[in-house]
């Protein structure tokens, strides 16, 4: 920052408040959000920022999570969203947001019932803004499904020990959205990326990927922000390095000159993650007085009740559409860890949740979707030997120099021959009939042992 030459005193005075406002951010700095079309990121950011401008006329950008960018559009298409989620009709409120005090904001954020810190400044209230303003209508509808993954998350972060609060952390990890993916690659409603989930015992391959089940990512990341705890021992700070990661947060700490409050390493932390604290302050304000801002819950019928079978052979999700008269996308929603529509129970026994009333149906008809079953992968394939002819010379040979020097026993030389193996052979008994040697056969074929298959061919000549 540039400081015009005064005295020494005024310096230090200027220098002070100048500090105090990056630490604590009061109200001297006036929040401003500016739309990517209307400002080129070099980065090529999707998301949208908040510019902070102090009385010295410093600027500070910051950036909104991914989730909290207006794709309700996404969400709404989710098979949840359009079987048992609906706008509630009997809501009139006003579609504008009520305008209120910083007390009013300080009161509010005092007054949740929360373990950890939610304190009051000018990002947390652009991001408080940003939910009951713009995304009005994505807080309806996470308030909805809410229905559907609180209890879920509360019953992980109870299991070890956890803040509540942390329930809203998918809020603006994935909009709770189970299928999301980031760019950077992280997915599922707690968006895990591939290396941190199968430290926690997701398994993620071309054909599972454990991140989208909403049972197993909430137990793994519970398991992980207990373990974030146990190494800050501060909880901003730990939901701060789930975002950018541990390295980052103490290389933040460093930088710092050791310090190990949130909101005095900020300025030292990557842009999006100095907008990742505040934004969570703001999804829990917004699911707690979304009343207060006019913002009505879409209506939600609760889902019908499921149950689980285990599946020990490879099953596609259109062969039970079709076999049992299911609706493929009801199964796709209630298994979102198979990416490509088929339980893959040949690797290991598979779970496959359907509806309660649905159950019966499936273990009446098991054997036949198993004997219906097409499998895309060949298990066999046979290899065909062709003698490769020489275009140059229009003469046939070998289609390398290290075929050519197999030797006379090799194959396309004179007196050559094969046979194939029937059922009860031994090699002794096959170079008994073809006046040669178990050796030589041996050596022709590439034999270790003495174990033969039926139905192969071996050089005897």
């Amino acid at each position: 920052m540039k400081v015009m030459k005064l005295d020494w005193i005024e310096r230090m005075v200027k220098s002070m408040v100048v500090l105090l406002g990056l630490v604590l951010m009061p109200l001297t700095l006036s929040a401003q959000i500016i739309d990517e079309d209307e400002e080129d990121d070099e980065d090529d950011v999707e998301e949208e920022e908040i510019i902070l401008t102090d009385q010295y006329g410093n600027t500070d950008e910051i950036d909104f999570p991914a989730a909290m960018t207006d794709n309700l559009d996404s969400l709404m298409n989710l098979y949840a969203s359009k079987t048992y989620i609906s706008t509630d009709n009997n809501c009139q409120t006003s579609n504008t947001d009520p305008t209120y005090s910083r007390e009013e904001y300080i009161d509010r954020l005092y007054r949740m019932p929360t373990i950890m810190e939610m304190p009051y400044n000018e990002v947390v209230r652009a991001c408080i803004d940003r939910y009951t303003v713009r995304l009005r209508r994505q807080v309806s509808w996470m308030l909805g499904a809410a229905n559907f993954y609180m209890p879920i998350f509360e019953e992980a972060l109870e299991a070890y020990q956890l803040p509540l609060e942390l329930k809203y952390l998918p809020i603006i990890e994935s909009a709770l959205n189970p299928v999301a993916v980031s760019r950077a690659g992280a997915c599922g409603l707690w968006q895990f990326m591939p290396g941190t989930a199968k430290m926690y015992n997701l398994e993620v391959n071309s054909l599972l990927d454990e991140r989208r089940d909403p049972v197993k990512a909430s137990y793994a990341a519970a398991h992980f922000l207990s373990d974030l705890y146990k190494v800050f021992g501060d909880w901003n700070l730990v939901i701060a390095a789930y975002n950018c990661g541990p390295e980052n947060i103490n290389k933040a700490i460093r930088r710092s000159g050791g310090e190990r409050d949130y909101w005095k390493i900020y300025p030292y932390l990557p842009r999006e993650t100095r907008g990742y604290v505040p934004a969570f302050i703001a999804a829990n304000y917004a699911m707690t007085y979304y009343c207060e801002h006019n913002i009505c819950p879409m209506s939600t019928q609760l889902p019908v009740k499921t149950d689980t079978v285990m599946l020990s052979r490879n099953v596609k999700f259109s062969e039970i559409a079709d076999i049992c008269g299911m609706d493929i996308e009801m199964i796709r929603s209630l298994n979102p860890a198979y990416r490509h529509d088929m339980v893959p129970g040949a690797t290991r026994p598979m779970p496959l949740k359907l509806p309660l009333n649905d159950i019966n149906r499936f273990v009446e008809l098991e054997d036949s979707l198993f004997a219906a079953h097409r499998d895309d992968k060949r298990l066999e394939v046979e290899l065909n030997e062709h003698i490769i002819k020489d275009n140059t010379t229009g003469n046939t040979g070998h289609k390398s120099k290290r075929s050519g020097r197999r030797g006379r026993g090799g194959k396309g030389s004179k007196g050559s021959s094969t046979v194939t193996v029937k059922k009860g052979d031994t090699l002794s008994a096959i170079a008994k009939r073809n006046n040669t040697t178990v050796a030589n056969i041996k050596r022709l074929n590439g034999i270790k042992g003495n174990n033969i298959r039926a139905g192969k061919k071996l050089r005897v000549k």
